[in-house]
């Protein structure tokens, strides 16, 4: 397992098939880069496969899951009743908003819960596997950041309702049976307030369903998430302040913002109290956005703030020099 210091460096990657040798040179650069945090986008039987491949390395692979967001899930698809739905009344399986992958499952619908918690609980199985990742647990994005809303040509200026997501029948149907109205009907500001938090509540008793499984089979649980909770609440219903997981990865994108470095230093900052006393929180940082200078700036002023190491997005932006940059941390 796991120990816990200053400097972790952590990549997230996409299985693709490939000669093992290939595999083996990936392997080498990686592990010449000081990076130990592997997390990968995979099948159980592939994740299998790269962790006998790298046990003579110094690897923690963790078994990166789209949670939520399950985009061409053939079993999903023919439950249309598990799908997340907006206040328009549209289930995202049938109206995808921005992208086509933007399939989301709901956290009131029981049968994608347990459809969910069997999914982990195929990976969590996996030998070798250090954590299980979870990605996309959370709603589809209320507001966009701002340049995301400025490539998709919207003004997100208050909630759109084909973006407001959590309307499942279940839930309004629990929401009305505690406080006595219907959610899709409310004007009341006080009410709207608690309806969010209902949501997001949802979401996080999802997680701690998931913690449960992973923890039985001995393994540690990890997230990627919205930077840091006050924004995530708000843009995306997840509130993570709770989770107490063993790995957190706040995806410090600072250009999705339109900030700079010091954007991600203040993000850190927000988002670091809410680290498990005895986990790690990685910076996520987008290696796309960053030059090689720029990475160094990031990653001093991530570990200034706190964290103990960062993880990048992704090995496609992964250069020789943005490995120097990582090396000169040993």
């Amino acid at each position: 397992m796991r120990s816990i210091s200053l400097k972790k460096f952590g990549i997230w990657f996409d299985f693709n098939i490939q000669p093992e040798n290939e595999w083996i040179k990936f392997f080498d650069k990686l592990e010449d880069a000081n990076i130990s945090e592997c997390f990968i986008k995979a099948s159980a039987s592939q994740l299998d496969y790269l962790a006998s491949l790298t046990t003579n390395y110094n690897f923690n692979i963790h078994g990166w899951v789209w949670t939520l967001n399950r985009p061409y899930d053939e079993k999903s698809s023919k439950n249309l009743n598990w799908y997340s739905v907006n206040k328009n009344g549209q289930n995202s399986y049938e109206y995808r908003p921005y992208v086509d992958y933007y399939q989301w499952l709901s956290p009131f619908s029981e049968g994608a819960r347990e459809y969910i918690k069997d999914n982990i609980s195929k990976i969590a199985s996996v030998e070798g596997l250090s954590s299980v990742h979870l990605d996309y647990v959370r709603y589809c994005d209320v507001f966009l950041p701002i340049n995301l809303q400025k490539y998709y040509k919207i003004n997100q200026t208050y909630e759109f309702s084909e973006y407001d997501f959590g309307y499942h029948p279940n839930g309004r149907k629990i929401f009305k049976d505690k406080y006595g109205i219907d959610p899709i009907n409310t004007h009341n500001e006080e009410i709207s307030i608690e309806w969010k938090q209902f949501r997001c509540d949802a979401v996080s008793s999802l997680v701690n369903e998931l913690k449960s499984i992973t923890k039985n089979k001995g393994k540690e649980i990890s997230a990627a998430v919205f930077p840091y909770p006050k924004m995530s609440k708000k843009m995306v219903f997840q509130d993570w302040s709770s989770w107490e997981l063993d790995i957190i990865c706040p995806m410090n994108y600072h250009h999705f913002y339109k900030s700079d470095i010091d954007w991600i230093a203040d993000s850190v900052s927000k988002g670091i109290r809410y680290k498990k006393s005895d986990g790690m929180y990685l910076s996520g940082l987008f290696l796309g956005a960053l030059s090689p200078s720029e990475l160094n700036e990031a990653i001093k002023v991530c570990l200034k703030r706190g964290a103990d190491g960062v993880c990048l997005f992704n090995n496609e932006y992964l250069t020789e020099k943005h490995i120097n940059v990582i090396k000169s941390f040993r």
